[in-house]
């Protein structure tokens, strides 16, 4: 699979599809602000990592490719759950990558903001694109030993 950039997925959402996003999403960020005032910022930036909007994404991911495919005479139904699974599968890794710039932000704090954080993103792009093709390779050589059965 090669990694590319689309935009007629927002060209095919509907408004409600957006609204239930941003609800999710500006509901765990008031959840996670109330946890950071009663627990302190440490407790609360762990709740940050939660997955605030991944739910209606992946549900809505799901829906839009049953739609595509049914529109184009089949089904869809298994389409619809490998790109969700897609989608989850690039979720995970990017939560690992976030990890890494945790650690990097961390441990360049004291080079200053703009250094430590271009510093973390930087790490943040490496590790998530290096798990990527990780995957893509491992997967590439399932298929072969499958293939050579």
């Amino acid at each position: 699979m090669q990694i590319g950039l689309s935009t007629s997925p927002l060209a095919n959402s509907r408004w409600y599809e957006y609204v239930i996003r941003f609800v999710l999403g500006g509901a765990v960020t008031v959840f996670t602000g109330m946890i950071s005032s009663e627990f302190g910022a440490s407790i609360g930036g762990l709740f940050l990592a939660l997955p605030a909007i991944f739910c209606a994404s992946a549900t809505l991911i799901e829906r839009h490719e049953i739609r595509r495919k049914r529109d184009a005479g089949g089904e869809g139904a298994r389409r619809g759950r490998g790109a969700a699974a897609l989608d989850a599968t690039g979720a995970a890794l990017g939560s690992v990558a976030m990890v890494a710039f945790a650690i990097v932000l961390l441990v360049t704090t004291s080079w200053g903001a703009a250094a430590a954080f271009a510093c973390a993103s930087l790490a943040w792009v490496v590790i998530a694109v290096a798990m990527w093709v990780l995957r893509w390779i491992v997967k590439r050589g399932i298929r072969r030993a499958r293939a050579r059965r």
